[in-house]
């Protein structure tokens, strides 16, 4: 019921920049907590960084400096601005949403995944 459309991957050559979006839509009371999470083949899924509702953030050590989460409330969407990409930042980008549906009743969801391809 809780729908999250990605957008923003593509490919870049290092140093240049990317900005990711994720719009969260369908029976939504409130969101918690929206993130990014990359997965680079034969690698686990990890957290890249997230966002709660009260704007507090957290960053994956190799991205500190250089990429910034934000959110707009009013429309339900997360964005990620990554500058300064390198060819270890290449991986499938998933956004993920957790909050809650109505009063008592959670969600988790992720989005589609989003290709980035870092490479000269």
């Amino acid at each position: 019921q809780v729908q999250l459309v990605e957008s923003g991957g593509g490919l870049v050559q290092p140093g240049g920049s990317l900005r990711l979006s994720c719009a969260a839509s369908g029976s939504i009371f409130s969101i918690s907590v929206m993130g990014w999470y990359c997965q680079a083949p034969g690698k686990q899924r990890e957290l890249v960084a997230k966002v709660t509702s009260g704007g507090s953030t957290n960053y994956a050590d190799s991205v500190k400096g250089r990429f910034t989460i934000s959110r707009d409330n009013a429309k339900n969407t997360a964005y990620l601005q990554m500058n300064s990409l390198e060819p270890e930042d290449t991986a499938v980008y998933y956004c993920n949403v957790q909050g809650w549906i109505r009063p008592g009743r959670d969600f988790n969801f992720w989005g589609q995944g989003t290709q980035v391809t870092v490479s000269s």
